[in-house]
Parts: C-alpha cells; structure tokens; sequence
C-alpha cells in the first residue's frame, strides 16, 4: 500500500500509527515519513535491533522471547502490542526477522514476521522472502504497509 494512501485512511479514522522494527532497521518509518502530513497521523517509532530491547523497550515477555525467540509471531505481536501501549497509538505494526545473510536462532533468512496491533487485537502474517539482505528489507517493509491497510480496510472509517 502506498504510504499516503496508508495516511489518509488513518486520518479518515483520526487514528495514529507507531512502528517497531527490528530487521527494517527504520526503514519502515522512512517510507511512511516521507510522505507529505505524515506528522498528522504517524507518532514515531522505536527500532530494537538487538533482542534485549524488544524486552526492555518494547515490553515482549522475557518469556516469549525464551521459549519462542525474536524470531517468531508471538514476538512480533508482543512487539506491535507493547509498542500500541507504549507510544499510546490507535495502530502499531512491527516488523521481527532474518534479512541474512547469515541464519538467526536456526532460521534462514527471509524468515520474517509482522504484527498489526489495533483496537480489534492484534493480526500477524509470517512470511519466507527471498533475494538478498536490502530486497528482504525492503519487501518487508512493503508487506508491513499491506498489513496495515488490510486492517483498515477491514474497519468502518469513524469520519465521513
């Protein structure tokens, strides 16, 4: 989804949008700050790159991360829950995976996972991508942005 379109249903519902990335590395907020307004419905964003701060900033139970790893939906949705509390937003999306070129926790890379946090709960796609580290990126970020649309969609807006 492009991201302006992405900003103008959020507006539509006067709601706010926050990112957790982790294998993005920011790229996520990039794409969405680069659209005209974007102040007016994105809040702002946290990268936690290193699985310590998906706990300590992000509030992922030092459970999940030890029984399922940063590698994992139940990661990514503690990641867009925790961020949705924590930077107080109507949507937080999150982004947790291998980008390579290396494995992670035993998972190839492409392994990825996106979680959409929002008032009706919290939606997680898992996905395998293939290509190099930048085109993993990249298509995540793109899937992330189709998430969170497919979640708007879904909702009546609250405006007009």
């Amino acid at each position: 989804m492009d991201p302006a379109a992405l900003l103008r249903m959020l507006e539509e519902r006067s709601a706010t949008l926050a990112t957790a990335e982790s294998l993005t590395g920011g790229r996520l907020a990039a794409r969405i700050t680069a659209a005209p307004g974007a102040s007016r419905s994105y809040r702002g964003g946290v990268i936690a790159y290193a699985t310590d701060l998906k706990g300590s900033l992000l509030d992922v139970p030092p459970d999940v991360l030890a029984r399922h790893g940063a590698v994992s939906g139940p990661c990514a949705r503690a990641m867009a829950a925790g961020t949705r509390d924590r930077l107080a937003v109507t949507y937080a999306v999150a982004t947790t995976g291998v980008a390579g070129p290396d494995r992670q926790e035993g998972h190839p890379p492409g392994t990825v996972y996106v979680a959409v946090a929002g008032p009706g709960g919290v939606d997680v796609v898992a996905l395998e991508l293939a290509g190099d580290r930048e085109a993993v990126q990249e298509r995540t970020c793109t899937e992330a942005l189709a998430a969170i649309g497919e979640v708007l969609r879904r909702e009546e807006p609250l405006l007009g």
